[in-house]
C-alpha cells in the first residue's frame, strides 16, 4: 500500500496511469461497454467493484488532463430515440471536473459508434461494475507539471 494513492487505484490500474503519455488517452468505461473488443490494442483493467465516478475521482488526482485541445474529455451521446434521457451522472462529472481542473474541462459528445471507433486508439481502458447507462468517458492526459 502506498500513501496518497486513492485505494480504488490497483496496483495494475497504478502501473498503466504511470506508463500513460501526454496526448494519450483513457476510457472508464461502464458495465456495458464491450471493453475486450474495442480495447483489442489497448491495456484493459478490470475496476468491476467500482463505478465510474469513484475511478474518475481517483484518476483526475493523479493525472492532467490536456490543455492543449479544446475539448480533453468526451462521453457518448444517447442514441436517438432512446428513452433514458441526459444521464443524471453526466452532472457528477461535471463536478468532478471542475473541482480537478476547472479551468480546462470541456467535454465532447460523440455519436455511439465514433466513440467506439475513438475508444480503440485508446492507451488503457477500465472496466467498472458501473450500472448507469451512457456513463463511459475517455479522458486525453495532459502534462504533469
Amino acid at each position: 500500500m502506498l500513501k496518497g494513492i486513492p485505494s480504488v487505484i490497483s496496483p495494475q490500474l497504478l502501473q498503466a496511469l504511470a506508463q500513460i503519455g501526454h496526448g494519450d488517452e483513457l476510457v472508464i468505461a461502464d458495465g456495458n461497454f464491450p471493453c475486450h473488443s474495442v480495447g483489442a490494442n489497448s491495456i484493459v483493467v478490470r475496476a468491476d467493484g467500482h463505478g465510474v465516478p469513484q475511478l474518475l475521482d481517483a484518476i483526475l488526482s493523479l493525472i492532467p488532463l490536456d490543455s492543449y485541445v479544446e475539448c480533453p474529455v468526451a462521453l457518448m451521446q444517447v442514441v436517438e430515440g432512446d428513452s433514458c434521457g441526459t444521464p443524471q451522472i453526466w452532472q457528477t462529472y461535471e463536478e468532478l471536473l471542475a473541482k480537478h481542473e476547472p479551468q480546462h474541462h470541456d467535454i465532447e459528445h460523440m455519436e455511439r459508434f465514433a466513440f467506439y471507433e475513438r475508444a480503440k486508439n485508446a492507451f488503457l481502458i477500465i472496466a467498472t461494475g458501473e450500472q448507469a447507462v451512457y456513463a463511459n468517458i475517455l479522458l486525453k492526459k495532459g502534462v504533469v507539471k
